[in-house]
């Protein structure tokens, strides 16, 4: 059982959770809690090790021992060290490092999701979580968004980060890769309202930051701007709720059109 702060694992966990240059020098980064560690299980994620607390839940021994069974290392950690290196709370008692392993875009693109200056853990998360269930094939991040493995987005994640395409590219990289696709900013002043715009075509949407909104080159990019309707005297929108309108804007639009086109 570890029961030392100076234990090369336990030193390596902060490291993960508290510096961003460590997860890019290791190549690892850290998911934590039972369900984050049964997606990454299920997603059959490259693990490092598990460390579980002492008191761990049955649900978690059972995680614990299936883990076993499958050749990875997981050690037991003394409760009070456990929460110490803990991002929550209260612990759940369970974390994995994992290996930094970005999925592969898809060849053919016709769902992207373009995250622009998104900084806040929370907004970043939650938009990786609605485009995981919205069926987007990709997320890319230029620069200036928040990095999208650190600690507080992967938790907000919910999973996401297993089944999604993630990858930080540069604009020139962007435009590369969107070169066939119709690239929509979200925007207050867009011309367009999204109940209005054409979303069923191959595409991309921008999802511009809480504070500055959509950068110079998010707007040059885009060839059109949408808009959401506000009849209430709301200023502007959370950008994790605008983007999840957006995102399940397409979804009906397509689904819809599908329908209809069976139905006739």
């Amino acid at each position: 059982m570890i029961t030392s702060t100076h234990n090369s694992k336990i030193q390596l966990v902060r490291g993960l959770l508290g510096r961003s240059k460590e997860r890019r020098e290791t190549g690892a980064f850290v998911a934590e809690g039972v369900r984050l560690v049964e997606e990454a299980l299920a997603a059959e994620w490259p693990f490092r090790f598990v460390l579980a607390g002492e008191s761990l839940s049955e649900r978690g021994r059972a995680l614990v021992a299936d883990l076993q069974s499958r050749g990875v290392e997981a050690e037991i950690v003394a409760n009070n060290l456990m929460q110490s290196v803990s991002e929550t709370e209260t612990s759940q008692g369970i974390l994995a490092v994992l290996d930094y392993s970005l999925l592969p875009i898809p060849q053919s693109l016709s769902f992207t999701l373009i995250l622009d200056q998104i900084r806040d853990p929370g907004n970043l998360g939650t938009l990786l979580r609605t485009a995981a269930a919205a069926g987007v094939q990709a997320v890319f991040l230029p620069p200036e968004t928040a990095e999208a493995f650190a600690p507080k987005i992967v938790r907000a994640g919910m999973g996401a980060h297993f089944r999604l395409p993630i990858h930080p590219l540069t604009w020139d990289e962007i435009c590369t890769t969107t070169q066939d696709l119709k690239i929509h900013l979200a925007d207050m002043e867009g011309a367009i309202s999204c109940w209005q715009a054409d979303f069923r075509s191959p595409l991309a949407l921008i999802v511009g930051g809480e504070a500055d909104g959509a950068s110079q080159p998010a707007r040059e990019l885009a060839t059109s701007q949408v808009t959401i309707p506000m009849p209430g005297k709301t200023e502007s929108l959370n950008a994790a709720v605008a983007g999840a309108i957006l995102l399940f804007e397409v979804v009906r639009q397509r689904t819809y059109c599908s329908l209809h086109k069976f139905l006739n």
